[in-house]
């Protein structure tokens, strides 16, 4: 017996269905899906200090569940003592299962742990149905031992859909469960 996410299968048994029927679709490979979820986190005080990245990564991989990577600069940048393939930051890209089980740890988890929570932005959205979230604070992740955090740091979080409209991918996102706010 195999492991299927809470997530996979309630968007296969539900949401295929009510997305389905709320675009009229003709067939079902034409209903949206969620393709990647990408964390990112810039980490610009790592031109002085190389450790900085480390953190960075040790933390990312922590919260998702997979080895995160470093990401390095393209260009030099003077006024910002930046060179050409110095460490700026980390990156994970999920997908399949472990996309699942991170987007579900982040709607039942992390984000009530959020001070003063009523919802993420609805302004996220690219024109292309993908959507991008920002977080403040890296400890509302339980995985994340407040003791050992060197610097409190924020993050992107990014989610790839396969709609072609915002409102396509508005509408996947809030039935998987992101909690969007009310205007």
């Amino acid at each position: 017996m195999s492991y299927t996410p809470r997530l996979k299968q309630e968007f296969n048994d539900r949401i295929v269905g009510a997305l389905k029927e709320e675009f009229s679709y003709t067939n079902v490979m034409q209903v949206p899906s969620l393709e990647k979820i990408v964390i990112s986190r810039g980490v610009g005080a790592a031109v002085a200090d190389k450790k900085l990245i480390d953190h960075a990564v040790e933390e990312l991989t922590a919260i998702s569940g997979q080895k995160a990577i470093a990401t390095i600069s393209k260009k030099d940048v003077a006024s910002f003592k930046l060179r050409k393939g110095m460490p700026i930051g980390a990156k994970v890209t999920l997908r399949g299962e472990r996309m699942y089980e991170f987007l579900d740890r982040l709607v039942t988890v992390a984000l009530p742990r959020v001070r003063d929570f009523q919802g993420v932005k609805a302004n996220g959205f690219d024109g292309r149905g993908n959507y991008n979230l920002g977080i403040t604070e890296q400890i509302i992740f339980p995985e994340i031992d407040i003791d050992k955090v060197n610097k409190i740091a924020g993050m992107d979080i990014t989610f790839v859909t396969s709609a072609s409209t915002d409102k396509e991918a508005k509408s996947l996102l809030t039935e998987l469960g992101l909690p969007f706010k009310k205007n």
